[in-house]
């Protein structure tokens, strides 16, 4: 039976975001509809992103690098007391599994949206999930429970367990601190490249050895817990399309899990959630392999890139749910209440080239046109105008489809990353659209590997000219009049010499006298 209802009050006065672009979009969005007034921050860069205007407040916390803006937590909290909020909502990446933080806005006296310090710290480092797992009885991929940083010690481990091994950072996260070990000679070099990462990317070099498992696909189970011992289990979620361990598309469900392999993993990861007194949002991430067999990854302790997914089969607002068990509400239901309802996917549309080695793409982007219609949900930090720069992860956008089997689902995702107009950069658009074309993605055969090892997206580009006059057209004006639906043409047909050198890169459409329709 379900917990009692809550109050209708809100469950804060006043919530500040610390984060950027499209999850603090989403954060804002969950506040507002539950009456929560927000305040957003930002480095001097990121001024005119959607989060700023949306947001009932904004400050300005610093410049562009991260580590003296949104990781700048004095200057966080220093707004936070300024503007009076009650809560502080991390988004995910730069300050979301930072215990120091937790303990920081605690001291302060503002409520933290997310887990307690000690079960972050305590899930965040990955030798002590693991010997936490191993004590709980959740199966764990084989390997050491102990940090190894002797080359020769590893060697013996390696051999004990067999070839390939990967080497992982124990604070690791976001794919660094990680190396394959093919054979014994490999060993102290790769060892030595994943310590040095390590210590640049976290502070702390530890390292230890697990079997490298290969096929397999990466299976994560959403769980939501309160303060009150009640833990929620909302099925998996398929995230095996990745490329160097990055995701790029997720769903839910997946076409490898069964029912009975889905309970069995939704019971390990409540025993993972139990085993530290979780509460909030969390994901508990698995291998699966061979013959349903599975084991623990890692827990993140935050709010996920691809929790839309979930939300959309399960009938659920994630971020509300967040907001009211940081302020001490039970749950309103269980996990009976929230059944599977149809399909969901999620493409991560990324600012880089999948036909030039998937290299890093930066610009200005004078214009953009999302998707819509039946089944389709955006999570955007796309404006027209924007600078795509060097300082911030590359995810432009988020695009969902719902429909009531996969099919119905890829086919609606199909059609909105077609719609889906970015000008001004390279996007991973067209991998996505190959990839849902594959004959292997269509049949649900995918691994982690599967990526890089065996898919090709060709050599032939899109042609983008027809859609960038269209676009230009209909986005731009000249004189405070509406453009055409085509470019404007001279006496004898041809496109003008105005648009000509707009549409060729040489001027820009302001330079040439055109300005845009909402200014």
């Amino acid at each position: 039976m379900a917990t009692p209802a809550s109050s209708s009050q809100p469950p804060f006065k006043k919530l500040l975001i610390a984060n950027r672009g499209e999850i603090a979009v989403r954060v804002i969005r969950g506040a507002r509809d539950i009456g929560i007034a927000t305040v957003a921050v930002h480095s001097d860069v990121d001024a005119n992103l959607p989060h700023v205007r949306l947001a009932d407040e904004a400050y300005c916390i610093g410049p562009a690098p991260s580590a003296k803006s949104y990781l700048n937590t004095e200057r966080i909290l220093e707004v936070a007391k300024e503007t009076g909020v009650d809560a502080i909502h991390p988004g995910y990446g730069f300050l979301s599994e930072n215990a120091a933080f937790v303990d920081a806005c605690e001291a302060a006296g503002i409520t933290f949206v997310g887990p307690s310090g000690d079960a972050m710290r305590q899930m965040g480092d990955k030798i002590e999930s693991r010997r936490t797992m191993k004590a709980a009885g959740v199966p764990i991929v084989p390997g050491t429970i102990d940090p190894v940083a002797d080359p020769e010690e590893a060697i013996k481990i390696a051999n004990g367990i067999g070839y390939p091994v990967a080497i992982k950072a124990s604070a690791g996260g976001g794919g660094r601190g990680i190396r394959i070990v093919e054979s014994e000679g490999e060993m102290a070099r790769a060892m030595a490249n994943a310590q040095d990462e390590a210590r640049a990317s976290f502070g702390d070099d530890a390292v230890f050895i697990e079997k490298y498992i290969s096929p397999a696909r990466h299976i994560e189970i959403q769980l939501i817990a309160d303060k009150h011992g009640n833990v929620v289990t909302l099925g998996e979620r398929e995230c095996s399309i990745q490329r160097r361990r990055q995701k790029l598309i997720e769903e839910a469900p997946s076409t490898a899990v069964s029912p009975q392999l889905r309970a069995q993993m939704e019971e390990a990861a409540a025993n993972v959630a139990r085993a530290v007194n979780y509460y909030s949002a969390g994901t508990v991430e698995f291998l699966v392999y061979g013959e349903d067999e599975f084991a623990f990854l890692e827990m993140n302790t935050r709010l996920q890139v691809e929790h839309p997914v979930t939300e959309m089969t399960r009938g659920v607002d994630l971020v509300g749910d967040q907001l009211r068990i940081a302020a001490g509400e039970p749950l309103t239901y269980t996990a009976d209440d929230r059944p599977l309802h149809g399909w969901s996917m999620e493409c991560r549309i990324i600012a880089e080239d999948p036909f030039n080695g998937y290299l890093p793409s930066t610009g200005k982007i004078p214009y953009y046109r999302e998707p819509a219609g039946p089944g389709v949900r955006v999570e955007s930090m796309l404006h027209a105008g924007m600078e795509v720069s060097i300082h911030y992860d590359s995810l432009l956008a988020k695009l969902v489809t719902w429909g009531e089997d996969r099919e119905q689902c890829r086919q609606r995702m199909k059609r909105a990353l077609s719609e889906f107009q970015i000008l001004g950069v390279s996007t991973s658009i067209p991998f996505h659209l190959a990839m849902l074309d594959d004959a292997n993605f269509i049949a649900g055969d995918i691994t982690t590997d599967y990526v890089e090892s065996s898919f090709q997206i060709g050599d032939d580009r899109p042609d983008t000219s027809t859609h960038a006059a269209l676009a230009a057209a209909a986005f731009l004006t000249k004189d405070g009049e509406s453009a055409p639906a085509e470019p404007r043409l001279n006496g004898d047909g041809s496109r003008s010499r105005a648009w000509g050198m707009y549409a060729r890169g040489k001027r820009t459409p302001l330079e040439i006298g055109w300005r845009r329709s909402y200014l």
